[in-house]
């Protein structure tokens, strides 16, 4: 094999930029793996990132090769990459992409163990959903056996996992899901589902909660309406929208950006072999397929973890 399928961006833009290239078969450098890739997942955020809008912050090279989550095959070694043996299963985060592809060279240290208990394509839904929810639920939420814990955005990749993590800590688990996603919800360990389509968020609760997990993108308004629905001395944790409490009102705020950790990938690995976390895959979609799952993605048609089959 010299040549390879990749999904590519030379440009920022909408879906349409995004281009199916045929490019060099690459080889690993110095401290890296080869892997045949079984499946990507499909993050929201690389719609902004396809879009430029994340360029202040996380900026690329272009041509930029899509994908971060990355499931597959070991196929070569290189020099000085040490854990990791032809053939081994492996999942991982790649922050620098290019897991869009049939082939990635990877760092070794990037990547751990596949979970032997799920499919291996299904195992690329884990690292940076499963990063982000052990994360913020952990972490940053602190969150202890006996607390109330309000998961807003239950429905999306990341909520699936924060629900159970959740739920394992020995929270009671209240979420907000739209209908389409109520029953997985459930089915994850929510306690309670607040259809968010129904009703405001912030009048669907009797008492406050202990800890606000919150997954979806805030207006002002909205922001500051979830503040009062957290008890004094509670805490606020924000993957997207920063939310700033007044200073009167007795809770502690951040937002959060997920770190690349090993150690948390592979402690949520074990989980899913206990069989204490499931991974929710709503469809699998051809690599061909990938600019009309960010569109979807965009109009909101999309629930769970979108995988991507090279």
């Amino acid at each position: 094999m010299t040549m390879m399928k990749t999904a590519r961006i030379h440009e920022f833009g909408d879906a349409s930029v995004i281009r199916y290239d045929d490019v060099p078969y690459p080889r690993p450098d110095f401290g890296e793996v080869l892997i045949r890739v079984a499946a990507n997942s499909f993050n929201p955020t690389e719609a902004a990132l396809r879009a430029g809008l994340l360029q202040a912050f996380l900026p690329v090279d272009l041509p930029y090769t899509l994908g971060w989550d990355v499931a597959g095959t070991v196929t070569e070694v290189g020099a000085g990459a040490e854990g990791f043996a032809v053939g081994d299963c492996v999942i991982g985060r790649l922050d620098g992409g290019g897991a869009a592809a049939e082939y990635v060279r990877a760092p070794a240290i990037l990547l751990t163990a596949a979970p032997k208990s799920i499919p291996l394509t299904h195992a690329a839904a884990l690292p940076v959903a499963g990063l982000t929810a052990w994360q913020a639920v952990f972490e940053h939420g602190k969150v202890a056996t006996g607390q109330r814990v309000l998961v807003n955005g239950a429905g999306g990749g990341v909520g699936g996992f924060v629900t159970q993590l959740a739920r394992y800590a020995g929270a009671e688990v209240i979420a907000t899901a739209g209908p389409r996603s109520a029953e997985a919800v459930l089915q994850q360990g929510a306690d309670h589902v607040i259809d968010y389509t129904a009703r405001p968020v912030s009048t669907a609760l009797d008492s406050p909660v202990d800890v606000l997990l919150n997954l979806v993108p805030l207006s002002p308004q909205d922001a500051v309406a979830l503040v009062p629905l957290v008890r004094q001395g509670g805490r606020i944790v924000s993957i997207t929208t920063p939310i700033e409490p007044p200073r009167d009102a007795g809770v502690s705020a951040m937002h959060m950006v997920a770190r690349n950790d090993i150690a948390d990938l592979g402690a949520l690995v074990e989980l899913v072999d206990a069989g204490t976390v499931s991974v929710d895959i709503s469809s699998s979609r051809p690599l061909s397929d990938l600019a009309d799952v960010h569109r979807l993605s965009q109009a909101g048609r999309t629930r769970g973890k979108v995988l991507i089959i090279p």
